[in-house]
């Protein structure tokens, strides 16, 4: 157990950056190393949205469903976009043979920035669109906002964890334990 741990601690650093292509050839690119491709970031961000859509989605109907105000909705979204973007992170990182306090940590370290980025630019884009919030859930309006907002978050985060997977940080984290 403690050797895989120490193994999964090292590769860490050594396989930052590199997981274009790491079911052919094992992930060994890591000379590539301050390049981040925009198709690894991409799917960083998306793997990312992917949670964050769920919880946020969850968030909003329940918030609808239970006639809460626009605050109360968001905050139940915001909370559940984070507890649904970890948990998909820290799934693969479980299924790495990680202990829970590690794949959390993890997960923590991947996706903190990534979900309050895209969190921030989702709620502004379903706050500005006229009418959005309180479109109610049977209305085109209101998922036609959110679809939206979602794809707006999408091209605006990838940038961003393009730099730090570049730097070493956010999903590069993640990938050191995919091999």
């Amino acid at each position: 157990m403690s050797v895989e741990h120490d193994h999964s601690h090292h590769g860490h650093h050594q396989h930052h950056g590199d997981h274009s292509g790491h079911a052919r050839n094992g992930g060994h690119e890591h000379h590539q190393q301050g390049k981040v491709s925009w198709g690894m970031a991409a799917s960083a961000t998306l793997h990312c949205l992917t949670g964050c859509a769920i919880g946020e989605v969850l968030g909003m109907v329940i918030g609808t469903a239970l006639g809460w105000g626009n605050v109360a909705t968001i905050v139940l979204a915001v909370a559940l976009a984070f507890v649904f973007g970890y948990a998909l992170t820290m799934r693969g990182v479980l299924r790495a043979g990680v202990g829970f306090k590690q794949a959390l940590k993890v997960a923590l370290a991947a996706d903190t920035v990534s979900i309050i980025v895209m969190e921030i630019i989702d709620n502004t884009v379903m706050m500005v669109v006229p009418g959005a919030m309180d479109a109610g859930l049977a209305s085109w309006l209101f998922w036609g906002a959110l679809a939206f907002a979602l794809f707006v978050a999408f091209l605006l985060t990838t940038p961003v964890n393009k730099w730090l997977i570049g730097r070493g940080a956010g999903h590069a984290v993640v990938h050191a334990y995919h091999h």
